[in-house]
């Protein structure tokens, strides 16, 4: 059984997706407030369903004090429409969204999209990438720049092996889209491009001060190693 901790203040929508997951082998345990949320995080938990909007603490506060301590897979309700929402929540480390109200089926799709992802093991990938000063070890699930540990999410995890493997070529955002969020890449969706973005920033500038990763207008991104 997969538990899935469920931080949402409408309880009918919570009754509501206990009902259709667990017949889906899905344990649900839901929390009406933000503090309630933080507090139930001490517990082990597969993955997180985390509301924007809640009492007390809201989304984003809950998902700030989560990341200081864990990596825990989180799946962000954002209202409709709200682009400012989904990028925020992947700027502070949110693995990805769907906005209310939401089809319970596509939830369902998105929750085991994220497993798949903190669960591969997929062959077709290096176990240890080394490229300039970059490791990203898979048997410890580490990325180290310049001998010291960053820390990412998932879905930036899975981008930078896929840009390290093919370090100066360039992957389109579907590529990437399908690889690090294991879905099709929607219409004006910026959600790879936000990700790309926080990678930048962990990873820190090339030796001469330009960015690692590189934009390929129209096309996609490349890794660009030192010369």
């Amino acid at each position: 059984m997969t538990r899935v901790l469920l931080i949402d203040d409408d309880k009918a929508f919570c009754e509501l997706l206990t009902e259709y997951l667990t017949p889906e082998d899905f344990t649900v345990t839901a929390v009406h407030d933000g503090e309630a949320g933080i507090a139930a995080c001490n517990e082990s938990y597969d993955v997180v369903i985390l509301d924007v909007m809640m009492p007390k603490l809201n989304g984003f506060e809950v998902l700030r004090k989560l990341r200081e301590s864990s990596d825990i897979p989180v799946l962000m309700l954002t209202a409709r429409g709200e682009e400012v929402d989904r990028i925020v929540g992947f700027e502070m480390g949110a693995d990805d969204y769907i906005p209310k109200p939401c089809n319970p089926r596509e939830l369902l799709a998105r929750l085991k999209a994220i497993l798949r992802r903190a669960h591969k093991d997929s062959p077709s990938m290096d176990e240890y990438l080394e490229v300039d000063d970059i490791i990203v070890d898979d048997k410890t699930h580490q990325v180290l720049v310049k001998g010291e540990a960053v820390e990412l999410t998932l879905a930036e995890y899975n981008m930078l092996k896929l840009l390290l493997k093919q370090t100066g070529q360039v992957i389109s955002k579907e590529v990437l889209c399908e690889t690090a969020l294991s879905r099709p890449l929607e219409q004006f969706d910026r959600s790879i491009d936000v990700h790309i973005s926080r990678l930048r920033h962990k990873l820190g500038p090339k030796a001469d001060g330009n960015p690692r990763i590189r934009t390929i207008r129209g096309v996609g991104y490349l890794f660009e190693a030192n010369t």
